[in-house]
């Protein structure tokens, strides 16, 4: 699977690195094709084409038409070059992953944990689940070329530690990318787990979409930004935490003027259900109010309905700001229905400016649980395929 924003922006490049950009897009081409595309000599492409296929990013893919003479040869990027270990932490499980470099999920597996646990013991439990699915599908581990983790937390991502994580005692500033390469010394990447869904989602549903935020309303509350095809982190990696936001007064809010909270601690499944344990229900979590809301309970559906609205008052601001194509709503709170999303179109629609709102859609995500292990393998290969490590692998072979 290939994302919409890497298969441009090679033609006019010279390298081996920039040619192999051309040919991510799936599509099979000669190299009298891709000398017409970049401009360069055929024997200059030649040689950087018989690179890459030596370092084994290329691999033949059958012959051309004649149009006299012997067919000419077509050449193809080969996702099998290498594989990725791909890893979506949550607050009491981890997928885990192996894909391809094209971020085809070719395994993977869901099993329960407790983040609370510590950084050791969550990340010996991922790496040898990830060897395992490595060993079912007999791929070495060597074949490994980079690894990619997205955590419930907020992270820095420029060195993958995990920054004051309300949720994940003994993981600040834990090194988890030199805990990781004790075992696979290879790249790995670390990112909030909003972020790389925001990736997987892009790419499982709104491939063609450049402009796009993902939020999640779950134990916490946050948002993934892709603007003009890009994920955005920011300076520091913080973008996106609009849980933190203090929600603006509404006088159609039944909170009081002086509230000054957070949306995370209005919004959040946690709040929703501290709100409805005031009023006599049996209800822990997200997950307790889910199931009220599907059973009916009038009460649970008011306070979700109403949590979507205090989450539309902190979308309105970012959709005057970022005017985006897209807002997906996920997380555990949305699986309730369409209440959760009533409540934040009837906010959003109302408040944001006209022009950004004309082709808006706010929808439900559709992703599957492969979504967050789909967007860490994009991480990883947008870097591991990145112009200069492809040229730097080509070097080395």
């Amino acid at each position: 699977m290939v994302d919409a924003a890497r298969g441009s922006g090679a033609a006019g490049g010279t390298g081996a690195g920039e040619i192999f950009q051309i040919l991510r897009d799936g599509r099979a081409r000669t190299k009298a094709e891709l000398a017409t595309l970049t401009g360069l000599a055929r024997s200059t492409v030649s040689s950087r084409v018989d690179t890459l296929l030596a370092a084994g990013l290329l691999r033949p893919a059958g012959e051309a038409a004649s149009t006299g003479g012997r067919p000419p040869a077509r050449v193809a990027f080969n996702p099998m070059a290498g594989v990725v270990i791909a890893v979506d932490l949550g607050a009491t499980h981890a997928t885990v992953a192996i894909a391809d470099l094209a971020a085809d999920i070719l395994t993977s597996n869901t099993h329960p944990l407790d983040i609370a646990d510590g950084p050791e013991r969550v990340l010996d439990s991922v790496i040898a689940e990830g060897a395992s699915l490595l060993e079912q599908r007999g791929i070495a581990a060597t074949d490994v070329v980079g690894v990619g983790i997205g955590v419930p937390g907020p992270v820095e991502h420029s060195t993958g530690r995990p920054t004051n994580p309300p949720i994940m005692p003994g993981w600040d500033r834990f090194d988890v990318p030199h805990y990781v390469q004790r075992t696979f010394d290879v790249p790995v990447l670390v990112d909030n787990d909003v972020n790389i869904l925001a990736l997987g989602e892009q790419a499982l549903s709104w491939p063609g979409v450049a402009d796009l935020i993902f939020v999640k309303v779950s134990t916490g509350i946050g948002a993934g930004i892709i603007s003009g095809g890009t994920l955005q982190r920011g300076a520091q990696g913080s973008a996106g935490d609009m849980g933190h936001v203090q929600v603006p007064y509404s006088h159609d809010s039944p909170r009081p003027p002086g509230d000054q909270r957070d949306l995370e601690a209005i919004a959040s499944g946690t709040a929703i259900a501290a709100d409805l344990r005031a009023q006599g229900l049996d209800a822990d979590g997200s997950a307790d109010v889910v199931t009220l809301v599907r059973s009916g309970d009038p009460a649970a559906i008011i306070a979700t309905r109403q949590a979507g609205r205090e989450v539309g008052e902190v979308l309105a601001t970012v959709v005057n700001m970022l005017n985006p194509s897209v807002i997906v709503i996920g997380g555990s709170v949305a699986r309730a229905g369409e209440h959760l999303l009533a409540g934040v179109r009837e906010v959003v629609y109302r408040r944001s400016i006209p022009l950004a709102t004309q082709h808006l859609g706010i929808v439900q995500s559709q992703a599957d649980e492969t979504a967050g292990v789909l967007g860490a393998a994009i991480m990883v290969t947008q870097q591991v395929l990145s112009p200069a490590a492809v040229e730097l692998r080509a070097a080395r072979a």
